[in-house]
């Protein structure tokens, strides 16, 4: 009993070994401030102090990308992938829980023996050395856990199933994201390419009234191969817009966990989006308590911490009890008579005494990987808050250059209309012709390019903000 209290107040004392102080100290920024996006050739956009909506895809209005988000979330890869580790870790943490427990076996064993007659044999009758021995046992085992080496066990192996957890909220928010993201990049791909077929009629019929015009004597075979040049030039820009709209077509595709080539559900027009009027104005205390990485990594942190104590308490006494009963006998039906029964119980203590610095090594590398825990946290904060700046600066040029590529594509649409006309009249040089209707192009493909940027943003906005997903579907 003398011995008994000083290691019951021991285990008191160091039931938790290992790191107390789990602050990472991650500087915030200051709190941002309400933010209006209001371009002239555009609707108008609003940072509001919101709460980050679920399922926000809901908020660019259109059924099509509903149901084929509804879709992603069934059949993506990468979501199947993420639940499987997470199920794989919760059953390990609960394997880690059964572990700290006491254990019980049962065993059951049958032996068949021939002893040589100058032994004693293991029966009654001493003259009897051909035998069979059935044994039947039942076996109770504990350790105790006193300094919280176990508890630091259990405590790593819920921090690994809480990091598995917040990395599938984060696989569903990406392969969310990433499929909105793919559908507006490929609308805006339709749309440039059905603009380029524009431009591609358009040269084709001024190369029309040119060669009418090269049979009248108005103009030269230099014109006209001038003009030949421009055609070719502008058909040699749809492959590369065709390839790109077929890789956004079988990126899709994957996302829906669909084989390539097969065919895809009706996909959304750049038109049919609705550019969401509000956006959620994000506080840094709530980014930090939304983002499942920066979730991720602070679970992380928890379980480097639990590894921590795991390794220290490795370096010191354990003590192990087990209790032994059951019966041996001839024949099973004797096994609990009277004097075959048998028990033990036993005690004992175990302290490392020389494991030519494993253990402390172990040690080390245990909070050496503490601090790189905490780095990764710090880390996961910084790219939270970047990822919301880089977002509102996105949001906010996004508006800037949807004005400046609806004046050029205004102005270059009328010079354009002006030069056929006068091409019509047989005053303008090939030079200007040429000129307007390059410049007409380009300013049809920036136009749509700066509109499908404003979509794009509006999806990197409400990621980096921690949006998510309602339920479990």
């Amino acid at each position: 009993m003398r011995v008994l209290f000083p290691l019951l107040a021991i285990s008191v004392s160091a039931c938790a070994l290992g790191p107390r102080d789990l602050n990472p100290r991650a500087s915030m920024p200051p709190p941002s401030q309400p933010q209006h996006f209001s371009p002239a050739a555009g609707p108008e956009q609003v940072t509001r102090n919101m709460p980050v909506v679920k399922d926000w895809w809901h908020a660019f209005g259109n059924a099509e990308v509903d149901t084929l988000v509804d879709e992603s979330l069934r059949h993506a890869t990468d979501i199947a992938l993420a639940d499987a580790a997470l199920r794989q870790a919760r059953e390990l943490a609960g394997a880690a829980v059964g572990a700290a427990l006491p254990q019980v076996d049962a065993s059951y064993q049958t032996q068949r023996t021939r002893v040589s007659s100058a032994l004693a044999p293991a029966v009654t009758d001493s003259t009897q050395y051909l035998y069979t021995l059935h044994t039947a046992q039942l076996t109770v085992s504990y350790g105790l856990d006193l300094f919280g080496g176990t508890r630091a066990r259990v405590r790593s192996a819920r921090a690994a199933a809480d990091v598995q957890r917040h990395r599938l909220d984060a696989a569903r928010a990406a392969v969310v994201a990433n499929l909105v993201q793919a559908l507006i990049q490929r609308a805006s791909l339709a749309d440039q390419i059905d603009a380029t077929q524009l431009t591609v009629a358009v040269n084709r019929d001024i190369l029309q009234n040119l060669m009418r015009r090269e049979a009248l004597g108005a103009v030269g075979a230099a014109d006209i191969a001038t003009q030949q040049t421009a055609l070719a030039t502008a058909e040699a820009g749809l492959p590369a817009l065709t390839r790109a709209e077929a890789h956004q077509r079988i990126a899709i595709g994957t996302l829906l966990g669909r084989a390539a080539g097969t065919t895809l559900p009706p996909l959304p027009a750049l038109s049919a989006f609705t550019l969401p009027h509000d956006v959620p104005l994000v506080l840094p205390s709530d980014l930090v308590a939304r983002r499942p990485d920066v979730g991720a990594a602070r679970a992380q942190l928890e379980g480097t911490a639990a590894d921590v104590g795991v390794a220290i308490a490795a370096r010191l006494p354990n003590i192990q009890l087990s209790a032994t009963g059951g019966s041996a006998s001839q024949y099973p039906s004797d096994l609990f008579k009277n004097g075959n029964p048998f028990w033990s119980l036993v005690g004992g203590i175990t302290q490392p005494i020389f494991h030519a610095g494993a253990l402390r090594h172990q040690q080390h590398a245990a909070e050496a990987a503490f601090d790189g825990a905490k780095a990764q946290y710090r880390a996961a904060v910084l790219q939270a808050f970047g990822d919301v700046a880089d977002a509102l600066t996105g949001l906010s040029t996004d508006a800037d250059a949807l004005d400046a590529a609806a004046r050029a594509s205004n102005a270059s649409g009328r010079a354009l209309g002006f030069a056929r006309r006068q091409l019509a009249l047989g005053d303008v040089g090939t030079l200007g012709l040429l000129t307007a209707t390059a410049a007409d192009a380009l300013a049809r493909a920036q136009l749509i390019q700066a509109r499908a940027a404003r979509l794009s943003d509006t999806v990197a906005i409400f990621l980096a903000a921690g949006g998510g997903i309602s339920e479990v579907r």
